[in-house]
């Protein structure tokens, strides 16, 4: 089993980490810059659960990704052995439209007081939010907006000076085998994204610059501008090699 020194190297960290907001954020950013949110298991047949020694070892052991359910599950382990006051909230994502179904895995972090941290929900916020905090937040990659509704919090990010919903949590506490029937069905459904069309994305040098490889094209962000190309099957491969470290074929 990976120990918690191995984890932080893998990921980057030096010196001695404390529990206090700035290691907290230092170990987000480090965190979505080494370790990938990607489906590349999912879209090969692998089946996926929800332990977090295991998405532990294969983030730190195989040098991979994974999704929500992988990659919070195991920065949850992180942190919890590190000291810190960890809670895990179900939360429904409103990327297309209103939703109730629990679908995805969030973080509530408590250090001077409760934050939300996330490590894998793909292109949001890369430092810790916090939740009893009203008006828009410096997300690090934009402005982010909890709004609370009788429904629960809404995570919203600025777009146009308009809060725009991401996904919607409950302050409830969670154990992952809680997930681990979402994640089974998720892992099958012919209508979900997470089968279809295989993608990675990660942060570059601690963000807000970023790297995403999607089915037929690699998009860069750095310093505000984006360069975007189209891919085919072995340039894909390539690439994927070069920004992310591992093979796959299409």
């Amino acid at each position: 089993m990976v120990d918690v020194d191995e984890y932080l190297e893998w990921i980057g960290f030096g010196g001695t980490p404390t529990t206090d907001l700035e290691t907290l954020a230092q170990l987000q950013r480090l965190h979505m810059t080494a370790v990938p949110f990607e489906n590349l298991s999912i879209t090969q047949g692998i089946h996926l659960t929800t332990d977090a020694e295991a998405s532990v070892d294969k983030i730190v052991r195989a040098g991979r990704g994974g999704w929500c359910f992988e990659l919070n599950g195991a920065f949850a382990w992180l942190l919890e052995h590190l000291g810190f006051r960890v809670t895990l909230l179900g939360a429904a994502v409103l990327l297309d439209g209103p939703s109730e179904v629990i679908e995805h895995l969030t973080l509530e972090v408590t250090v001077d007081r409760p934050y939300l941290v996330d490590v894998g929900f793909g292109e949001s916020f890369i430092r810790p939010l916090a939740l009893n905090a009203a008006g828009p937040q410096d997300g690090g990659n934009g402005t982010y907006e909890l709004i609370g509704s009788p429904q629960g919090t809404t995570l919203t990010r600025h777009v146009d000076g308009l809060p725009t919903p991401e996904y919607r949590f409950k302050r409830v506490a969670h154990r992952l085998d809680d997930f681990t029937a979402v994640s089974d069905s998720m892992q099958i459904d012919p209508d979900k994204q997470w089968r279809a069309k295989p993608f990675a994305t990660r942060l570059l040098d601690g963000g807000p610059d970023r790297v995403t490889l999607r089915t037929h094209r690699l998009e860069v962000v750095r310093d505000g501008r984006i360069d975007e190309r189209a891919l085919d099957g072995d340039e894909w491969q390539r690439e994927l090699v070069d920004w992310f470290g591992y093979p796959y074929r299409v």
